[in-house]
């Protein structure tokens, strides 16, 4: 009996600190926050669907460097994809190219001290961002750097939601194929992807490169009109609920992982009732641990007030798109949930372009013919362990 009292105590006396660790994590994040709002911008831009495609497009343009690679992932797997990555950056490093590459302590955890060594040994400048510090260590597991940028000679970038490592290049068994969508800006906007990377690389290694004009060459006026939105646990859910309100006729949402703040399922739930037409398209399988539960509860309501939902089919869906009336399209890093609202260092592109939206909206049309719609019937059977997995979810769906 002793022993039992002293293992809840224990547990209550964690619970109290994670509770506190967060709460004051949180306020300290909060307070160091500022808005930064970039400028519309005009550039050439590109979609990938597929990774072998965007892959063979990036590596491509990596060799061609010639002064400088600026990288920050969330994920870099070990394995065979990353270690040609890691080949090429070496050998760019080598040649006389300046490469700095950025991880997420948390999301690229796996790299090992020894795949480091190796490359600064090869002259790369590598460096772990958000990595757990006191006195907010619980929170500041939680907030991640989930943005994906890659910057060659500040004149082309690449963001979106592909990482480094075999699942996103088709190679996984079972999350196979995997569609995302992933942007290539040239021209004036690659300027905004360089000075968001310099800033988490000025953050994690306290070297401040921003204000050196030799990352910021002159750029060239592109197409399509677009303005890049970075977020940092704030001013994510401001952004979406402005995109919602602006719709009159049609929403498109696709995402991975669909659990919404209350504002932002607020927001839906009046858009339909002023006769916009919602489709939310979502994975059919998982990737994370109850995910997939804790977005019933929402999509149950969006269905019963005529929402069309879809359960992605051909493999694992991983975009992250919204798209208003075919007038503004947004693609980025942000997920359509509360850890990308609340938590984690985003970066999303909005685009105003009607030709390149057009695009996106094909791409779009295709998704949706790959995928089922979900009947309200289908979420309304009873099972035991679904409904176990809901419960679940839903205590932790802030964290998920």
């Amino acid at each position: 009996m002793k022993i039992l009292l002293t293992v809840l105590g224990a547990l209550f006396l964690l619970a109290v600190w994670i509770c506190l660790d967060f709460q004051f994590g949180r306020r300290a994040q909060l307070a160091k926050i500022r808005r930064r709002n970039y400028p519309l911008r005009e550039s050439n831009l590109q979609i990938f669907t597929t990774g072998p495609e965007l892959f063979s497009d990036y590596f491509s343009l990596l060799k061609k460097a010639n002064h400088h690679i600026h990288i920050l992932f969330y994920i870099v797997r070990v394995d065979l994809v990353s270690k040609e990555f890691f080949a090429i950056l070496k050998s760019k490093a080598q040649s006389g190219v300046e490469v700095r590459l950025l991880l997420d302590w948390m999301g690229s955890r796996t790299i090992s001290r020894r795949v480091i060594q190796d490359l600064e040994r090869a002259n790369v400048k590598f460096a772990f961002c958000h990595v757990p510090r006191l006195p907010f260590l619980f929170y500041s597991t939680q907030v991640r750097n989930h943005r994906k940028i890659m910057i060659i000679d500040g004149k082309t970038g690449y963001m979106g939601g592909y990482n480094i490592g075999k699942e996103y290049m088709d190679q996984d068994p079972k999350l196979h194929p995997w569609r995302d969508y992933h942007l290539k800006i040239s021209g004036e906007g690659a300027a905004d992807l360089q000075r968001e990377f310099l800033k988490d690389w000025r953050i994690a290694t306290k070297t401040d490169l921003l204000n050196n004009p030799i990352y910021f060459p002159e750029l060239e006026k592109g197409k399509s009109r677009h303005q890049v939105i970075p977020t940092e646990g704030f001013f994510l859910e401001e952004t979406f609920s402005a995109l919602i309100h602006k719709a009159e006729s049609t929403i498109i949402i696709g995402t991975p992982y669909f659990i919404p703040s209350k504002r932002i399922f607020a927001d839906l739930l009046n858009a339909l009732k002023r006769g916009v037409r919602l489709k939310v398209i979502v994975p059919h399988m998982t990737d994370h641990l109850l995910v997939k539960e804790a977005s019933f509860w929402y999509l149950r309501r969006l269905i019963r007030e005529g929402a069309e939902i879809y359960d992605y089919m051909k493999g694992f869906y991983h975009a992250k798109v919204i798209m208003i009336d075919d007038k503004i399209c947004d693609i980025g890093t942000a997920n359509f949930d509360q850890r990308s609202l609340f938590l984690n260092h985003e970066i999303n592109c909005y685009i105003f372009d009607r030709a390149f939206i057009e695009r996106v909206r094909n791409i779009l049309e295709i998704d949706l013919l790959d995928s089922q719609q979900v009947a309200l019937s289908e979420l309304n059977t009873p099972n035991l362990l679904r409904s176990m997995k809901e419960q679940a979810a839903k205590s932790i769906s802030f964290f998920l």
